[in-house]
This record gives structure tokens, C-alpha cells and sequence, in this order.
């Protein structure tokens, strides 16, 4: 079982699907979650890519210290993991809290991002979203993550697959459940203390970005989205008809169509355009 160890003695877990010549694609999820909450794409996406899918510090099988964590360490993390591998650049895909590290890894490691993928996510919060985020972190506290979960549950799942999703929130849902409280707690007060001027900087990344909300998402609406696609200088935004936070999982078909045809045009020119430049400095 794979691990990166981080600068201050954290162990990274992650997992890698595809060929190794192939061109790598990182994954990173959302507060709470760890890799299976991509199990909808990476095995798909492992046909054509190397998919390296993290589970950050406080998730899944990495270690979960107590303590301060910060988006800042996580992004890191992430490219501890590359270092580990041996990849030298991926395309970057973050959703919620994983679209924000993915931000940071773009701004901070430049020359390890080919493309940026930011699902369901955004560039600041808003003072609601930041006493929503504070309040899931006291009820994770005082009734534990069972509690908390569900109520958080229809901050993420569309209101017309609630019912049918539901039964499987527990291990694919970004608030995972058997989760420890102490690790989401100190996930959420890294999300609240982020530095949000970064959004100021989000113009300095130069490489092509995929935006994608959809468009009954309530916990990061398509504003949101729309503000990123804005302050990015290449980016596309994607709205799903239909979808919420959950849309990884709810609207899976429809998503993976989308991100496969980015990936898809977006590796086909950079190979034709590093194929040219060699052939320039033959």
C-alpha cells in the first residue's frame, strides 16, 4: 500500500491506476472524503491516463494527526506524492475543499501542473458558507460524525437523488462517514483559514482550466464558479443541468464525458506542441 511521506513526517496514501507512459492525472477530493469518492471516474480514466488519486492528511488510509492542518500543507502533500511517483507534471482535478488545494498546488508548484480541473469549488467563502463550515465542525464535535453527516448530506446531494443516493453516502460522499472528528474538524478550520487573497493570484496560472458546477449546487453555487472562470485567464466553464454538489456521483456519465473531452484536447496539444519544439531545436 503506497505511501508519500510529507516534509513534516505526515504519510500521504494514494493510489495509482494505468500505465505508467501515459499522461498522469492527480485527483484530489473534498472535505472529508478520500480516493473512492473518484471511483466513478479513475477507473475510466486509468484507460487512457495514469490516475493518481490522494487521500489528504485527516482521510481515508492517511495519517490523521491532531492538531493545525492548513490547504496550504495539503497542497504539498499532493506534490509529495508526485515526487514519490517520480511524475514530473499532472493534470490537476480538485473538487470543493480538493479544488481549492488544487488551486494552491497551481499557484505555488507551477511547473508541476499541466491542466486544472475545479469541481464544485470556489476561490473565497462567503460568511454563510464559513458558519455553515463551522457549524458541521461543532456538531462533528458535540454529536459526532454520524450526526453530522446526514445533516450535511443535503448540502451535497440534489434534492431528486436524496433517497436513492443516500445508502451510498457513507463511502463515496464528500462527508464521509467513520471518519474521526478530530481530523474533519481540523480539515474545516484549514478551509477557514486560508488565505483568501489567493484569489487575487488565481490570474498568474497559465495553464488551460476546466470549471464545472452544476447548476442545483447550493453549498458552491454556479457563482462561484462563474467567479473562478472569470479570474482564471484559460478557463471553460461547465454547467450540469440537474446536478448538485454530489455531482461526481449523481451525474457521473455526464461529468466524466466532459472531463475526458478536456483532458482529451488538452493533452493532444501539448503533445503536438512539445513535438514541434523539438523539432524546432533539432
Amino acid at each position: 500500500m503506497p505511501y508519500a511521506r510529507t516534509s513534516d513526517g505526515i504519510r500521504v496514501h494514494y493510489e495509482v491506476l494505468g500505465r505508467a507512459g501515459s499522461p498522469a492525472v492527480l485527483m484530489i477530493q473534498g472535505l472529508g472524503a478520500d480516493k473512492h469518492g473518484w471511483d466513478m471516474q479513475r477507473f475510466l480514466l486509468a484507460a487512457f491516463y495514469r490516475v493518481i488519486a490522494i487521500d489528504n492528511r485527516g482521510a481515508g488510509r492517511s495519517d490523521k494527526p491532531f492538531g493545525h492542518y492548513s490547504l496550504e500543507q495539503m497542497a504539498d502533500d499532493a506534490v509529495a506524492v508526485l515526487d514519490d511517483i517520480g511524475v514530473d507534471a499532472a493534470h490537476v482535478v480538485g473538487a470543493s475543499m480538493g479544488g481549492a488545494i488544487a488551486q494552491i498546488v497551481a499557484l505555488k508548484h507551477p511547473d508541476r501542473v499541466r491542466s486544472l480541473t475545479l469541481v464544485c469549488t470556489a476561490c473565497r467563502n462567503h460568511p454563510w458558507r464559513r458558519e455553515l463550515l463551522a457549524a458541521w465542525a461543532t456538531k462533528a464535535t458535540e454529536q459526532g460524525m454520524a450526526t453530522m453527516t446526514r445533516d450535511a448530506a443535503r448540502w451535497v446531494i440534489g434534492p431528486r437523488s436524496f433517497r436513492r443516493l443516500l445508502p451510498a453516502f457513507g463511502w463515496l460522499g464528500p462527508l464521509a462517514l467513520g471518519r474521526p472528528s478530530h481530523a474533519f474538524v481540523a480539515q474545516v478550520r484549514a478551509i477557514l483559514a486560508t488565505d483568501e487573497s489567493l484569489a487575487d493570484r488565481l490570474g498568474d496560472i497559465a495553464v488551460p482550466a476546466l470549471v464545472v458546477v452544476g447548476n442545483q449546487d447550493i453549498l458552491t453555487p454556479r457563482g462561484d464558479s462563474e467567479e473562478l472562470a472569470d479570474r482564471l485567464p484559460n478557463a471553460e466553464l461547465v454547467v450540469i443541468s440537474g446536478a448538485a454538489h454530489g455531482l461526481m456521483v449523481e451525474h457521473a456519465t455526464t461529468f466524466n464525458r466532459v472531463l475526458l473531452d478536456f483532458l482529451g484536447r488538452v493533452s493532444k496539444e501539448q503533445a503536438l506542441a512539445e513535438t514541434t519544439r523539438m523539432a524546432r531545436s533539432a
